[in-house]
Formats: C-alpha cells, sequence, structure tokens
C-alpha cells in the first residue's frame, strides 16, 4: 500500500513537473508575441499623430521602422504606400529634406538656369518653394532637390519604380507593351511635352481630341517612337496593352514629369 502510494506521488510530481515546464516553454514565445503586437500598435499609432500633426518627416521614419521590424506583416504593403506618398508630399513642400540644399539666388539666374545647374526641374524648383509664378529674387533662398533619380520599370509585373540612389522613392502601376513589344534595356529620357500631340500612323492627333491616347504627358527616350505617357483609357492599366511604350494614369505622369528632368535613365527589365 505504501509503495503504491509513493509510486502515485511521484506520478503527480512528474505531472505537476511537466506541466510547469510546458507553461514556462510557452510563456516567453507568447509573450514575445504580446509585445511584439503591443510595440507595432505603438508605432502604428504614433506613425499616424505625427503624420496629422504635419510632422511627415518624422512619419516615414516610423512607417520604415514598421517594414524593417515587422516583415512578415500583412500591413507591409500599406506602409510602403504610406513611405511612397510621404516621399511626394515631403518632395514637394519646403521641408529641408536629406537630398534637399538652400541655394541664393544670384544675378541672372532663373528658374531654368538653377534646374539645370543642378539637374531638376522648373515644376519641382516651383513646387518645392510654393512659387506661383517663374518670378525669382535675387538674394533670397531656394530649396533646390540635388540627388539625381532613376527610373525602373518591370515589363511582366506592370509597374514603374522611381528611385533615389537605391531608395525606391515611389512605385506606380503601368501598362506596357503587348506580345513584350515594349523594349528591354537602359534609355534616357531626351524630351519631354505637356499635351502632346500624337503622331499616329496615316493622321495626327490634337492633345485635345479624345483619341489622343497619349493622356497630358511625354517623355520620350532615346529609342524613337518610345516613351513613358499618359493615357484616356485609366482603366488598362496594369495589363500588357500598349504598343511598346510606358502607360501611367494622367495623374501619375504629370507626378513624375514634374520631378524627373531630361537626361534621366530609364532600365526596362522583364
Amino acid at each position: 500500500m505504501r509503495l503504491r502510494l509513493i509510486v502515485v506521488l511521484a506520478a503527480i510530481i512528474v505531472v505537476v513537473f511537466a506541466s510547469w515546464a510546458i507553461l514556462n516553454l510557452r510563456a516567453p514565445s507568447e509573450e514575445r508575441g504580446r509585445g511584439e503586437m503591443v510595440s507595432l500598435s505603438k508605432i502604428k499609432a504614433e506613425a499616424a499623430r505625427l503624420e496629422s500633426q504635419g510632422s511627415l518627416l518624422e512619419a516615414k521614419t516610423l512607417y520604415k521602422q514598421l517594414v524593417d521590424e515587422f516583415p512578415g506583416s500583412p500591413q507591409v504593403g500599406d506602409w510602403e504606400e504610406k513611405i511612397w506618398d510621404l516621399n511626394i508630399k515631403l518632395l514637394f513642400s519646403p521641408a529641408l529634406i536629406p537630398g534637399r540644399i538652400t541655394y541664393e539666388i544670384k544675378p541672372a539666374d532663373t528658374l531654368a538656369k538653377i534646374a539645370k545647374k543642378f539637374n531638376t526641374t522648373v515644376e519641382l524648383l516651383k513646387k518645392s518653394n510654393a512659387l506661383a509664378t517663374d518670378t525669382i529674387i535675387v538674394g533670397r533662398e531656394l530649396n533646390v532637390w540635388t540627388k539625381p533619380f532613376s527610373i525602373v520599370v518591370s515589363r511582366s509585373q506592370n509597374f514603374l519604380m522611381l528611385k533615389s540612389n537605391e531608395e525606391v522613392f515611389k512605385a506606380y502601376i503601368v501598362s506596357t507593351g503587348k506580345e513584350d513589344s515594349t523594349p528591354l534595356g537602359t534609355f534616357k529620357i531626351i524630351n519631354k511635352l505637356v499635351d502632346p500631340v500624337w503622331y499616329k500612323e496615316g493622321a495626327i492627333v490634337p492633345p485635345e481630341s479624345p483619341d489622343n491616347i497619349l493622356g497630358t504627358r511625354w517623355m520620350g527616350f532615346d529609342l524613337t517612337g518610345y516613351g513613358i505617357h499618359g493615357t484616356t483609357e485609366p482603366e488598362t492599366l496594369g495589363q500588357p496593352i500598349t504598343q511598346g511604350c510606358v502607360r501611367m494614369s494622367n495623374s501619375d505622369v504629370e507626378e513624375l514629369f514634374a520631378i524627373v528632368p531630361v537626361g534621366t535613365q530609364v532600365t526596362i527589365v522583364n
């Protein structure tokens, strides 16, 4: 009887010890999971608060932290879009951000001369300095973007990446050529046109015509007949449907047009 009691007690001790061990093994993992969720929620809330208050650079830093620390989250795509949206807002604002300098306007300066000097665009100078006209005053300071931009187009995925050095500054949905007619390789933008005329085979289509498929902007490559342009058919974006050009929504192409100067490198990959 005594032996049986000892055996029973020993079995109870084993079960209790095993249960304690399992609980202590689970607890740190569960605690880490809860801690990560709390941390994620706090960073998200603070990023949203900063953004609502106009502290865009600080908000962007927190969204980047979320992407870096929680790469497996289903919200990563949303955070990346937030970062891209903030990049554009900051670029078009007067904030002194990395990649931007202040420049004192000299006698005989014009916006076109300053844009050429720093390899940027007149449109970007005006947007980032809240200029309604091309008039500038000697001695005043301008915010000037100095980091070069480049463009990468994925033909198979139908998206365009605007890059600043190695950072993806923003990504856009585009349409590329049917039957892989968009050429692969590296090109340069050699001309930019507002409200372009479409010279199609056997006809000249004016910009105001609904039949003009080029939309509101054209950025031509150093390969005759190819370029990036807008569209009158935004519902086709994301499809391989063009005659070889890269097609964007008019709002997106107007944004890109304001940012990238003539000479910008465009790399098209599969």
